[in-house]
């Protein structure tokens, strides 16, 4: 299947920094998904539907709510006869609710969210749920899709997903590690269960709700980034012995942040995990390191010996072997310098190269050798026996 550019390109006259709006929404949007219990939708009309005939361009399905979809919908093409709601939507360039037939004659609930990046709009986001039948929703849930809306706006009015590109992590926060609501005076309106408990185990057990984090004895850096530049901010928070990882996304109205959503991981076993993994690392590079001193200094006693023989064959031999641990002893070097257990072997051949080099003394002329393309990266298990053969291949050539 075509990516999300190639899809936009190929089907859409969408310019290169409106697809670029696009796939920063696309990257950011699993958090506005959890926040309103709902599929999201990506919708950008085709380079010749007249605006009545549309790409899905991208889908994500939520993890705190059941999906409406269980096979994926990117690649299809909808005209305004099978999505309505999506068509009036981009015609009229504002928030339009409705209704969807799915399976079954079975109603979903539909909100269609112009995309702009500018004053041009660019595309639908359209959220599609279940209705709720005999439930009435909860405060957690309540909450979220307000904060879901605040998205909605600022999406309408092109200031999310923000200017900048977030990376996609793997251990950033989600809305069920914990979320807390600001307002725009940066106090507390409301704290998820999640985000209470990650707080406790901090050592907070005051009551959050009206307070400000640095009241709570939390560092408030990544709170007070964002509001400073309307972008968003994340940082590790340490406490008590407890990581938490902060992360703070202003919510915008026309410009002016009016409150942030920050959303918090406890991330103590990971931190401690990367801790253990950089000793780890640490001390294989020191092993390498004293590795590399012990052949060199065999290397040095075993010179030392070969020049005080006199028997022509056992020099040779002794200088063959000096040049073989000389060249595992390079390959040792180089891994105690690298950051894992695979090195560049173009490094050690123009080591090797040169060591040969200043072995071959010709009284008429230089040996002078080029390396010519690229060997890439080699683990340490099969670096040093190609170190060898080539060293070898160097010294009979």
């Amino acid at each position: 299947m075509a990516n999300f550019e190639e899809l936009a390109r190929a089907h859409t006259d969408l310019d290169g920094q409106a697809v670029q709006h696009l796939q920063r929404l696309v990257v950011s949007w699993s958090l506005l998904a959890d926040l309103c219990f709902a599929d999201l939708l990506l919708f950008a009309p085709l380079a010749d539907g007249d605006g009545e005939r549309f790409i899905i361009l991208g889908q994500i399905r939520p993890t705190t709510s059941q999906t409406l979809y269980r096979e994926d919908q990117v690649g299809r093409v909808i005209d305004q006869l099978e999505r309505p709601v999506v068509a009036r939507a981009w015609q009229l360039g504002q928030i339009i609710d409705g209704e969807l037939s799915i399976n079954r004659g079975e109603r979903a609930r539909v909100q269609c969210i112009p995309v702009r990046r500018k004053d041009a709009l660019v595309g639908i986001l359209a959220r599609e749920s279940a209705p709720s039948v005999g439930r009435r929703p909860g405060e957690l849930e309540r909450v979220y899709v307000e904060i879901f809306d605040r998205f909605a706006r600022m999406i309408t009015t092109g200031e999310f997903p923000f200017s900048i590109d977030e990376v996609a992590s793997e251990e950033a926060p989600r809305v069920g590690d914990g979320v807390l609501l600001l307002d725009s005076t940066a106090r507390i309106e409301y704290a998820s269960p999640n985000a209470i408990s990650a707080l406790h185990r901090m050592g907070m057990h005051s009551n959050a709700e009206g307070a400000r984090l640095m009241e709570l004895g939390l560092d408030e850096a990544p709170v007070k980034a964002a509001f400073a530049t309307g972008l968003p901010a994340i940082e590790d928070v340490d406490q008590g012995g407890i990581t938490l990882l902060v992360r703070c996304i202003p919510l915008l109205d026309h410009g002016k942040p009016t409150g942030a959503a920050v959303i918090v991981r406890d991330v103590t076993d990971l931190r401690s995990r990367d801790r253990l993994l950089l000793s780890k690392e640490a001390t294989i590079r020191e092993v390498h390191h004293r590795v590399k001193n012990n052949l060199q200094t065999i290397s040095s006693l075993l010179r030392i010996q070969g020049r005080r023989m006199d028997n022509a064959e056992a020099k040779v031999a002794v200088e063959e072997s000096v040049r073989r641990i000389r060249s595992i002893a390079l390959v040792h070097e180089t891994l105690s310098r690298a950051a894992g257990e695979e090195l560049e072997f173009d490094e050690i051949l123009h080591q090797l190269t040169r060591m040969a080099e200043e072995g071959l003394v010709m009284p008429d002329r230089a040996v002078r050798f080029t390396v010519d393309g690229d060997a890439g990266e080699l683990r340490a298990e099969v670096a040093t026996p190609l170190a060898l053969v080539v060293s070898e291949l160097l010294q009979n050539a």
